[in-house]
């Protein structure tokens, strides 16, 4: 058995353990593949897939050469899901960008949506980024690339949004932070569903150790910090947290290293708006995390760290998006909170405005829309 024969035995190895995993946790491996999901040509057969170690390699997909909107831009860590044409990355073949046509990102999309015409003729990325601490999802965005007009969206889904799930007892397990329990694909189902069934093509599980590389690699993050509670700048201690937190920031224009952008990107006590007060401060780093990343030379360092890390997406591919993105500059990212209606009582649910995030899906997707003699509202 020769070097290639024994890498796809482990492939496929790999592929069992994962079915039996997710059939262990009391899943549907086919709906584990739902979303994301792949079409391979006019069969409509789904492609197995593979994950990389739980937080052991520093990923290496195409977010890096994509590079929006990561928290920093040039690299997350964990857990990766993908679809279109996923083949192995062979680091001594030399790849070029795979054409517009190629980049088959296809995914099934739920006939029951209101959106169901539009999110299936539309050609963009969906990527959900997870921020991972403890266990739960301490940081949920749903990133939207549209390759044809060259524009990001990107919705911010507070992570105390209320979201009833099977299973879910107690006041904490009914917050969609809870949801994930391990699994991405639990938080992508749960998005998924609070957006109208807007699907999901891709996601990653991104944890703080990784943030830190990230924003060192970038040579930091400016931003100007606030005075929260005329403190002189963001300050909170929780020695019981795991790791045990401080956030220790002074106020005003500086640029932030790794150690430090995981403390703002963690702050939340203290805000007027408590966590959607957090969301939009996490807002503001991407969007200056974004704005640092754009005299780098993406193709090349996706290429660099696709030698160096083990990935089953195809550098075309990686590079293929990379390409559609360049030219993009902040002016070309717009930001958008889940629209919501927060409880100011505990235990603190923010529950969703469904009318409002429909409006929201409308514009995101230039949906034209009607309204019949009876009043109801139609989509073109």
């Amino acid at each position: 058995m020769n070097r290639a024969e024994k890498k796809q035995r482990a492939r496929e190895r790999e592929a069992r353990a994962r079915q039996w995993e997710a059939e262990r946790a009391g899943y549907d491996y086919e709906e584990y593949q739902v979303i994301p999901s792949a079409k391979t040509g006019n069969k409509g057969k789904m492609k197995n897939k593979k994950q990389t170690s739980n937080g052991k390699i520093f990923l290496r997909t195409f977010f890096i050469a994509f590079v929006i909107l990561t928290v920093g831009g040039l690299g997350v860590t964990s857990l990766i899901g993908k679809v279109a044409d996923i083949k192995p990355f062979d680091p001594g073949k030399e790849y070029t960008p795979v054409l517009e046509d190629e980049l088959k990102l296809e995914s099934l999309v739920d006939e029951n949506s209101p959106f169901f015409q539009s999110f299936k003729d539309s050609k963009r990325a969906n990527v959900l980024l997870l921020g991972v601490n403890g266990g739960l999802t301490d940081t949920i965005m749903l990133v939207s690339f549209d390759m044809d007009n060259k524009k990001v969206d990107v919705i911010s889904v507070p992570r105390d949004t209320y979201y009833e799930r099977k299973g879910s007892e107690g006041l904490a397990e009914k917050k969609l932070n809870a949801a994930y329990k391990g699994n991405p694909v639990n938080t992508a189902k749960a998005v998924s569903k609070l957006l109208c069934g807007m699907p999901i093509n891709y996601y990653a599980v991104i944890e703080y150790d990784g943030v830190k590389k990230i924003v060192n690699s970038m040579g930091g993050v400016p931003m100007n910090i606030p005075d929260i509670n005329h403190k002189g700048g963001m300050y909170y201690t929780d020695p019981y947290d795991k790791p045990p937190l401080k956030i220790a920031l002074k106020a005003g224009q500086q640029t932030l290293d790794g150690e430090h952008a995981v403390q703002f990107l963690r702050f939340r006590h203290g805000y007027a708006e408590g966590d959607l007060g957090r969301v939009k401060a996490q807002q503001e780093f991407i969007k200056s995390a974004f704005k640092q990343c754009i005299g780098l030379n993406l193709p090349s360092v996706a290429k660099t760290v696709f030698q160096n890390v083990d990935s089953d997406i195809t550098l075309g591919t990686a590079l293929g998006l990379a390409t559609k993105a360049m030219g993009i500059s902040e002016s070309d990212i717009k930001t958008y909170t889940l629209p919501n209606n927060p409880d100011p009582e505990p235990p603190y649910y923010v529950y969703p405005d469904k009318k409002k995030t429909e409006d929201m899906i409308r514009e995101i997707y230039s949906v034209q829309t009607e309204k019949t003699t009876d009043g109801a509202v139609t989509t073109d």
